[in-house]
């Protein structure tokens, strides 16, 4: 189901009941798998659909459960509520959350520089270090698909097949959807949108944000100079090349001006991973 295209007021009639609060019908956002609106006491709610299938699978409560995390940058969470549809077979979670302090700082996927001031790299580095350096029990869910290292070798291999190692050696604390839109910006810096975070392989939020930004090259070269020490090493390779797999191969999308940039960064890639 595609939120962007389902009605949904029947879903918003839930949430203001269950969360006793008014919402503002014209400030919302439609998305695949979420839609958001802002509330009559100055806060913001945004509501996620998950197949009761995948629920069982990767479980719920992710902007709740990312409110313990101490250092990172993030709206501040209030309340939540759950419920399950049994006419579609899907659990609907909404959370309350403080306004975004900025604007998201594009779409997703980068088509221009938002050219952002040198003082917001350095929170964004800040809160991935804090994020990292935590622990949870979660596993992240990138495109709502529990990562395993047999899901990095298959993604891999299905759009490389020449790669050679592709072993994680080490996993920490990642966002999994680190893109131009969850993270607001020119002036204050924060993350949103924490459905799918929990641990990853290291550098998968810097890939992510990197492969996000390949069709603007000063983008890109800024996000790899910013991430280095996430991005060089034998893991951050690995991942480059698990998002870099997304963009060109077989389930790739069409007409992405990504791909000729990722297919060549990814070519360099397995050059080095194959020790060349």
């Amino acid at each position: 189901m595609d939120l962007r295209q389902e009605p949904v007021h029947h879903v918003l009639d839930q949430v203001e009941q269950r969360l006793a609060t008014g919402l503002d019908r014209t400030s919302m956002v439609r998305k695949r798998r979420t839609v958001g609106a802002r509330t009559d006491r100055g806060s913001w709610v945004r509501v996620e659909r998950r197949p009761w299938a995948r629920a069982r699978e990767q479980g719920w409560g992710g902007v709740e459960a990312a409110a313990v995390l101490a250092g990172v940058a993030m709206p501040r969470w209030s309340s939540s509520a759950a419920w399950q549809d049994p006419d579609d077979g899907a659990i609907w979670q909404a959370d309350e959350t403080s306004l975004l302090p900025d604007r998201p700082v594009g779409p997703a996927i980068a088509a221009a520089d938002p050219t952002l001031p040198d003082a917001w790299w350095g929170p964004l580095n800040a809160a991935l270090a804090a994020l990292a350096g935590q622990r949870t029990a979660r596993v992240a869910t990138p495109d709502a698909e529990r990562i395993t290292q047999q899901l990095v070798d298959d993604t891999i291999r299905a759009a490389f097949p020449e790669t050679v190692n592709t072993d994680v050696n080490h996993w920490c604390p990642a966002h999994a959807d680190l893109n131009w839109a969850n993270v607001t910006g020119p002036g204050e810096f924060c993350m949103f949108d924490w459905e799918d975070w929990g641990m990853a392989p290291r550098g998968l939020d810097s890939a992510s944000l990197y492969a996000a930004s390949l069709a603007v090259p000063a983008l890109a070269d800024r996000v790899s100079r910013e991430r280095r020490t996430d991005l060089e090493g034998h893991d951050g390779m690995v991942m480059q090349l698990f998002v870099l797999a997304k963009i060109v191969g077989p389930h790739a999308g069409t007409n992405d001006p990504r791909t000729g940039p990722a297919q060549r960064e990814a070519t360099r890639l397995i050059h080095a991973l194959q020790g060349g």
